[in-house]
């Protein structure tokens, strides 16, 4: 995993505004804490990134010009890389659209430095940060996909509904269980039976098949009961 303990991270940053740049600077070129990687800046367009040297990680300032519009591109031509988005505060359908997209995080303004290091740390360790309440609604979008979207052609359970909302938050099994008050082997069977009904061989797939079909969700008009 690229945040092993001695390693480097590469990060690139899309951003208009110098300071904003610098500020990015001072946290993400801090000397590496014990257990940490030592992340490393790689500034420039979107299009210099992408042509650069490969890159697991950028970080999209969506007050820049091209904001958004980043945050497509880079999800086209590589939906390999990890987005770390730096957006407005307080809109939540932003902060879903974002994530949608292809973001891993989402952070607005009001974010101190460390706050930033442990999104970013949360994001490079393979996993998602974002208020629970917004990862609650992309899983209630996915339970409204229709069976055929699902293969096995069966739709989640309430229960492994649940599952599938912690898995995207990054709990372990053990933690799960807990949350639940299940065992944990009950757990993974849940796993289990969502990896078949998703074709997800790890839980970074599953979480990422859960984003795709809110996506996918999100583009149908809404039906009235």
């Amino acid at each position: 995993m690229a945040s092993a303990k001695g390693g480097s991270i590469r990060i690139g940053v899309v951003a208009d505004e110098p300071i904003r740049v610098a500020g990015l600077a001072s946290i993400i070129e801090q000397p590496a804490e014990a257990g940490q990687a030592q992340l490393v800046l790689v500034t420039g367009s979107t299009e210099e990134l992408l042509a650069g040297p490969p890159l697991e990680y950028i970080v999209i300032d969506l007050h820049a010009s091209s904001g958004f519009m980043s945050l497509e591109t880079i999800r086209r031509a590589r939906p390999d890389i990890r987005l770390i988005v730096i957006g407005p505060q307080g809109d939540d359908e932003l902060v879903m659209k974002s994530i949608i997209v292809g973001a891993r995080a989402y952070l607005d303004l009001t974010a101190g430095p460390e706050m930033v290091r442990q999104a970013i740390d949360v994001v490079t360790s393979g996993s998602i940060w974002a208020p629970r309440r917004l990862l609650s609604r992309l899983i209630d979008r996915l339970l409204k996909v229709p069976e055929a979207s699902l293969s096995g052609n069966t739709q989640l359970t309430v229960r492994e509904r649940q599952v599938l909302e912690l898995i995207m938050m990054a709990r372990s099994n053990r933690e799960i269980a807990a949350q639940l008050g299940i065992e944990e082997r009950t757990v993974k069977a849940y796993v289990g039976r969502l990896m078949r009904k998703t074709g997800a061989d790890n839980r970074i797939k599953l979480s990422m098949f859960a984003m795709n079909l809110a996506s996918l969700e999100q583009g149908k008009p809404s039906r009235v009961a």
